[in-house]
């Protein structure tokens, strides 16, 4: 069973993961042609029928594509995607922005990680997606002026941007045993070397260590796990503090590289802090004697 290969890394790698679980469900040795829809259907159901809607259309969207993909470029004869795994109904974005100052003192705390406190500090300055920042290779980084060049969503090369915190803890991450630093290879690194049964692409092995690239999944349950938040809630918290600052929308859109107006508005919703700070313009002047 062959996966065929997309413009955008970042998209690739997650097709490639959805159609490969599948294919490990129905089996690898299988003909397409063997396999009745309603199997399709099972393994879907099986890997991510408990997941959120947007994970569970994400994720359908990926097979219903490979599988057309290898009717009409392969020319075999495939099962579809049943009736009944059909795409559900997603919810509007509620994600509400955490405080800044909730943000400060988790990045802060001395029990977390340096890689950890990295990849957050890293997110939250940049208001980048983590998929982004999680697939930025060591090379890609321009330290001196403090950004690197991302893929975005429509495979277009993109600049992101940090601050001093970044800038202070991205030395400290790449610092090797012995003092020099890592050179090549992806940023954020996993725990361990990989196994030889699941050997990643050479892109996402470190040459200096050995380890692999930290994958989306292990830092969100990282994030969870400290602070019990969600990786995009640093983004969008970001894109609050700012419409609180009262920074215009332009640079907010550009900061998130928003194209839409309208999309990039559901980001600047103000926090707790922000309401009850407006809120003294509202109490009663104060007597003067």
């Amino acid at each position: 069973m062959a996966i065929p290969r997309t413009a955008n890394p970042n998209t690739h790698r997650a097709y490639a993961s959805a159609v490969d679980r599948v294919i490990t469900r129905l089996g690898r040795d299988r003909p397409l042609a063997e396999v009745a829809d309603a199997e399709i259907g099972t393994a879907l159901a099986e890997l991510w029928g408990a997941s959120a809607s947007a994970t569970w259309n994400r994720n359908r969207a990926a097979i219903t594509s490979w599988l057309l993909w290898c009717q009409t470029k392969k020319h075999w004869a495939v099962p579809s995607v049943p009736a009944e795994a059909e795409r559900r109904k997603e919810s509007v974005d509620e994600t509400r922005a955490v405080a800044k100052s909730t943000i400060h003192r988790l990045l802060s705390r001395r029990d977390i990680p340096l890689r950890e406190k990295t990849l957050w500090r890293m997110l939250y300055e940049t208001a980048a997606r983590a998929a982004e920042i999680l697939a930025l290779n060591v090379e890609d980084l321009d330290l001196e002026h403090r950004r690197a060049p991302v893929r975005s969503k429509g495979s277009t090369t993109e600049w992101v941007y940090w601050d001093r915190g970044t800038a202070h803890l991205l030395p400290r991450l790449l610092r090797l045993p012995d003092d020099t630093s890592r050179t090549h290879g992806p940023l954020f690194l996993s725990e361990r070397r990989p196994v030889p049964a699941r050997r990643p692409a050479a892109a996402d092995i470190c040459p200096h260590t050995g380890r692999t690239r930290l994958g989306y999944d292990r830092a969100r349950v990282l994030l969870d796990k400290y602070a019990g938040l969600d990786l995009h809630r640093l983004r969008h918290s970001a894109a609050t503090h700012l419409g609180e600052a009262e920074i215009p929308l332009q640079l907010i859109m550009g900061k998130t590289r928003r194209k839409n107006p309208r999309t990039a508005m559901r980001y600047i919703k103000p926090g707790a802090e922000a309401i009850a700070k407006v809120t003294e313009v509202l109490a009663p002047r104060r007597r003067t004697h």
